[in-house]
């Protein structure tokens, strides 16, 4: 869906009210994605600065501690989304090497099955 398709005005037969239900749908999935995209972009630049603060030969005591005291202070401010428990499920995926690598791989994935899909739900040329 490129960024213009955002912008029209659904006009259908099925009536008003179904089509700006539609645009409602629509809108709410387009923040979805980006918030999820700026959640991930966000923990991966959190685990990236943990990663520069804690020496690799610390790696687990010390950064559990740095994670400790910044999920205290950052849950003052920003509520349970940066609680030990929020940090440290999203923290360790960010901080493994192969963390791209798979990600790439998840996102290829998932482009394929969508054009799979998309390919499936489209009827066949009228010749």
């Amino acid at each position: 869906m490129s960024e213009n398709d955002d912008l029209q005005i659904i006009q259908s037969d099925a009536g008003l009210i179904a089509d700006v239900r539609s645009m409602i749908a629509q809108t709410r999935e387009g923040v979805a994605r980006v918030v999820n995209q700026g959640m991930t972009l966000l923990y991966w630049r959190i685990g990236k600065r943990i990663k520069a603060k804690v020496p690799g030969n610390q790696r687990a005591e010390y950064g559990n501690e740095i994670v400790a005291t910044l999920s205290r202070q950052l849950v003052e401010e920003f509520g349970t989304g940066f609680s030990v428990k929020g940090l440290s499920n999203d923290l360790p995926r960010q901080l493994r090497p192969d963390f791209f690598r798979t990600l790439l791989h998840e996102l290829m994935t998932a482009r394929t099955r969508v054009k799979e899909i998309d390919k499936d739900n489209h009827d066949p040329p009228i010749q």
